[in-house]
């Protein structure tokens, strides 16, 4: 036990000690190293280690039995060390997308730590580069109006707490009156109110789409849809405490009977055209499940849905009046003839049978929606391409 902890001992410092020589005007690994064909070239120096892999979406994928069923997971390739310590691999041709990875030293995964641009998904947290071209420079800052992003608070009487959103507003919304439509945009299980900013790259997104004019420029407004959170993991009283997906009352119908709260809120602080024709909702996975009941909850309210790798079905002993008569509140919801029922999810996502019965259920009762099919499963890639087909089909 005290070797293995002198050779991570050593291997660290070396890692930092490279750190400083680059901020003192020391030669600097280049990692990852975006080669002119598309291939990606990733380094780390390590001298001391006695393996180094490379974890990341950019790899085939392996299947990994969870608790919410089979996920599709990246696989690894081993990296190769030269004479100078610096380990080094290089991938194959990679299409235009944004990417994440991680180093797996002696088997610890680490990040890279040439690499300062990382993101949190959960309690997860990986380093990411972009392979330009489409869809990739959607993802990107190009030259072109910008939104902006604000984070604020609201009351929410239901749970008698402060609760923290996260709202775009798009460009030119701070220079005059114009009213705007809004899109509701929800998370996933572990995500909160800052997962769709970070992960699905949403403000870039509307910000190249409406400067495209590809997509009406409308406010996204982003909720936390864990109800016992007050805001993200860290961003709260709470302090610093370990992000998690295992929240009491998740889907147990509170989010849902509290969203009108949500919109009161938002209609009351920003330039909204509160009317159905003006608003939409959509989220991921435990956001599609949200978005599917509140809309079919409040029909009145949303002309658009949009349903990401949707769970469709609630737990087992869940007693929410929100969940109960489920298919007749979907009938009196199309009965009033939303503009858009929009459902993606990708051909191995975990929930995929489960989106085929409610299609079944929809084709059955001739309820006209819009489908889209991808290929992988319950991952990042297929939401921002969602978000991205979804929100040029809004308020035209």
């Amino acid at each position: 036990m005290r070797k293995i902890t002198f050779l991570f001992a050593v291997l660290f410092i070396t890692i930092a000690v490279h750190a400083q020589q680059a901020l003192w005007g020391g030669s600097q690994i280049v990692s990852p190293e975006i080669n002119n064909d598309n291939t990606v070239t990733f380094r780390l120096l390590a001298p001391n280690a006695q393996t180094v892999q490379i974890t990341g979406d950019f790899l085939p994928t392996r299947k990994m039995k969870t608790p919410y069923g089979d996920f599709d997971v990246p696989g690894t390739e081993n990296l190769t060390k030269n004479d100078k310590g610096i380990w080094e691999f290089k991938s194959n041709i990679l299409s235009s997308e944004l990417y994440s990875y991680n180093f797996i030293v002696n088997g610890v995964k680490v990040l890279d730590p040439s690499n300062v641009y990382m993101n949190r998904d959960v309690n997860t947290v990986t380093n990411i580069f972009i392979i330009k071209g489409i869809p990739g420079d959607l993802y990107s800052v190009n030259n072109v109006k910008h939104g902006s992003v604000t984070r604020l608070w609201y009351y929410s009487q239901t749970v008698n707490k402060a609760r923290r959103l996260t709202v775009y507003t798009p460009a030119g919304y701070n220079d005059g009156n114009k009213m705007y439509p809004v899109l509701y945009l929800l998370h996933g299980m572990g995500g909160d109110e800052e997962a769709w900013m970070a992960l699905g790259r949403m403000s870039e997104v509307l910000d190249n789409l409406i400067a495209q004019g590809k997509a009406q420029p409308m406010i996204v407004v982003m909720t936390n849809g864990n109800i016992t959170q007050d805001a993200a993991p860290g961003e709260s009283a709470l302090g610093l405490t370990q992000p998690n997906m295992q929240l009491p009352k998740t889907m147990n119908g509170e989010f849902e009977e509290a969203f009108p709260e949500v919109i009161k809120f938002i209609d009351s602080h920003f330039r909204t055209i509160s009317d159905k024709a003006d608003r939409a909702i959509c989220g991921l996975s435990m956001g599609g499940f949200h978005s599917k009941f509140i809309s079919a909850q409040y029909p009145d309210m949303f002309d658009y849905v949009g349903l990401f790798s949707a769970a469709m079905l609630p737990n087992n002993g869940v007693t929410s009046e929100v969940y109960k008569n489920a298919d007749n509140k979907v009938k009196v919801q199309f009965s009033k003839k939303p503009k858009l029922y929009w459902i993606g999810i990708g051909k191995t996502d975990f929930l995929y049978k489960y989106n085929v019965e409610y299609r079944k259920f929809l084709d059955d009762n001739k309820f006209k929606y819009t489908y889209m099919e991808t290929e992988g499963g319950h991952i990042w890639r297929n939401w921002r391409i969602y978000l991205t087909e979804f929100a040029q089909k809004l308020f035209k």
